[in-house]
């Protein structure tokens, strides 16, 4: 079944991302290994990734998304409360 806004046909970005994940699954069913490579993804998929420096995407991130990613699960469960929340406990 494919996904439809309304009555216009078919969701051409979903038709894509079929196509797309028909190439993976045709790849992968030929591949050597268990798993396909990155590289191996990114030809499939024909595009060029950029992976020189993966450390450099992480650190390029808000300084607020590395502040919550270092905190304590229970840091981070207090801080998405609401003052609302916060003011009851």
């Amino acid at each position: 079944m494919v996904a439809r806004r309304g009555s216009s046909g078919p969701d051409p970005v979903a038709l894509v991302e079929i196509d797309l994940y028909g190439e993976l699954m045709i790849a992968a069913s030929s591949a050597d290994g268990e798993r396909l490579s990155p590289d191996r993804i990114d030809e499939v998929l024909q595009v060029a990734a950029d992976r020189s420096d993966p450390a450099k995407d992480q650190d390029a991130r808000p300084q607020e998304a590395r502040s919550r990613d270092s905190q304590s699960p229970e840091a981070q469960s207090r801080d998405a409360r609401s003052p609302e929340e916060e003011s009851r406990s």
